[in-house]
């Protein structure tokens, strides 16, 4: 499998590239997939001056979310990326449920591809955790290189809690970080212990719902989907008890 498919499937924490077809299917009545759309609103009118002249790049968009409230709140125009094509046909047709397909352009790619013509953005949106574009170096250098001199950057990760974890940077480390990476942290936001449990309950069952609906009709394969609900379940429970998630917002200097 390609180096493209194995990064998905690890964003979205299936453990085997052979769910990726899947996907649609076992994610099909979750729309909000990344970042949180009221987070990215709320912080781009307290930070970033918004015109319907400015220009926003929403990488791995998912089911278009993101892009379908910043456009819809901020008249902007946003131009969202994902390689999932069901995750696309998502997207168009809620930016015209919401009366914003004029303001948002929604297309299949990968987003590693998309980062090395993708220019002269206003704002970049990363909502994808993980390496899906390399270490954190590679990512804010990709993401600061399709944004204007002073652009802005928005990703989503997780503050580790001590530096007993290698997995995941403290709070002090990013920092030491972006001043080594020419960007400056505006402001971050952080989801609620409670808050978190409720999206993940919610989430959760789901998920189970359309994996058990999958075990019976590809039995065969019930290994698989079984597998994808224990990962989530050991996503959530990192998420709930290891780490504090965060959407920050970036400035390039």
């Amino acid at each position: 499998m390609s180096n493209v498919e194995e990064k998905l499937a690890k964003s979205l924490t299936a453990e085997s590239t052979e769910l990726i077809p899947y996907l649609p299917y076992l994610l099909q009545d979750l729309w909000e997939l990344g970042s949180s759309p009221r987070d990215i609103v709320d912080m781009t009118k307290k930070h970033i001056q918004v015109s319907k002249n400015t220009k926003v790049l929403d990488l791995a968009c998912g089911k278009g979310a993101v892009s379908v409230h910043v456009a819809k709140a901020l008249g902007c125009m946003i131009r969202g990326i994902d390689i999932i094509p069901e995750f696309i046909d998502f997207a168009n047709k809620k930016a015209q449920e919401y009366g914003v397909e004029n303001l948002c352009e929604f297309k299949v790619g990968d987003i590693n591809e998309a980062v090395k013509v993708e220019k002269d953005y206003d704002v970049v949106i990363l909502g994808a955790v993980g390496d899906v574009l390399g270490n954190p170096e590679e990512t804010i250098q990709m993401l600061k290189s399709t944004v204007k001199n002073e652009g802005y950057i928005f990703i989503d990760d997780a503050y580790g809690n001590d530096d007993s974890d290698v997995r995941y940077l403290t709070r002090e480390k990013w920092l030491i970080f972006f001043q080594n990476a020419g960007v400056k942290l505006l402001d971050e936001r952080f989801i609620e212990e409670d808050e978190m449990k409720s999206i993940n309950d919610e989430q959760q069952s789901f998920i189970a719902m359309r994996a058990n609906q999958l075990k019976e009709r590809y039995p065969e394969k019930a290994y698989l989907f079984e597998s994808y609900i224990k990962s989530q379940q050991a996503e959530c429970d990192e998420l709930e008890n290891e780490i504090s998630v965060v959407t920050m917002l970036l400035q390039s200097i």
